[in-house]
């Protein structure tokens, strides 16, 4: 009985624990990003991942959530089971596409039975992808923001935001990618999380933007170790973010020599990291790809 008291006591923490709180410590979060598994294969590869990954003891892990709402169920399961068999806490994704306002309603309902407390409130890409216009449910939200004061509205959540710091697709300049984080901060939002960070200079031309602007909200960047470069390159454009040539010049040096891509890969991630973090970034999130040496290799290098 008392073991079962301590697990529930460790597992009501995990509940409680406030990524912003984490993210305005002294020291710097690591965070790791996940997606859901597709079958049953993939699901083992990504718990050999969580479980390594859990042993150098990350401030929160998150977990994505499909186009189109398309991994609802396995996102509301997999976050609950992270919260009942490791020792992490995770932070839940939720988008507006295809989902009305009840369902959204369901889905936050979702999350708080399960105990999550942290969710990263996200416009979403256009269902037809990228490029395409961006199209809401009839009965559902338009922006980032409404997302974020639903949220808020319904219950003791923290909620976090997507910043862009290579620009948003459908942005005209960095003046107006900033304003749209403010008017996300206004509506509740306590943190920021990039996407993939492949130029640190953009990075920190947001955070100034942010700045000048009065904004208090942190933002922190996300380095995706490279691997493979057409994998990341093809990620990059899915993004709307082509990869700088200051990284794709060092990939292609190296031809078709896959170690020599992967080891200057990891040299591209450890060297911006660093560098965020000298510059003052509250923390690293790393997009693991749902494996963990890379990930694990470019950590022990910080």
């Amino acid at each position: 009985m008392a073991h079962g008291t301590a697990s529930s006591m460790a597992r009501a923490e995990r509940f409680t624990r406030s990524i912003p709180a984490m993210i305005e410590a002294d020291t710097p979060t690591f965070s790791f990003e996940f997606f859901p598994p597709k079958d049953d294969a993939s699901e083992a590869q990504l718990w050999d991942a969580i479980r390594r990954l859990e042993k150098v003891s990350p401030s929160f892990v998150s977990i994505t959530y499909g186009a189109g709402g398309g991994t609802r169920g396995r996102t509301v399961r997999l976050t609950q089971r992270v919260l009942e068999e490791t020792s992490l806490t995770p932070m839940a994704h939720l988008t507006c596409v295809g989902h009305s306002v009840a369902e959204l309603r369901s889905i936050v309902g979702s999350y708080a039975a399960a105990g999550v407390r942290n969710i990263l409130a996200l416009r979403g890409d256009p269902q037809g992808g990228l490029g395409q216009p961006w199209v809401a449910h009839p009965d559902g939200l338009d922006h980032a923001d409404e997302l974020v004061a639903l949220v808020r509205g319904l219950g003791d959540f923290t909620v976090g935001v997507a910043a862009f710091p290579d620009g948003h697709p459908e942005s005209g300049d960095i003046s107006e990618d900033a304003e749209t984080l403010i008017r996300k901060e206004r509506a509740g939002a306590e943190f920021a999380i990039t996407q993939m960070v492949f130029d640190v200079d953009n990075y920190l031309r947001l955070r100034d933007e942010l700045a000048l602007r009065g904004s208090q909200l942190p933002v922190v960047p996300a380095i995706m170790p490279i691997t493979n470069a057409r994998q990341v390159a093809r990620m990059a454009q899915l993004a709307g973010q082509p990869m700088p040539a200051s990284v794709t010049d060092r990939l292609e040096s190296h031809g078709d020599d896959a170690e020599g891509v992967r080891a200057e890969g990891m040299a591209i991630a450890t060297e911006s990291s660093r560098r965020l973090l000298d510059e003052g970034a509250p923390g690293i999130h790393f997009i693991t790809m749902n494996r963990s040496s890379a990930t694990l290799e470019v950590f022990g290098n910080l």
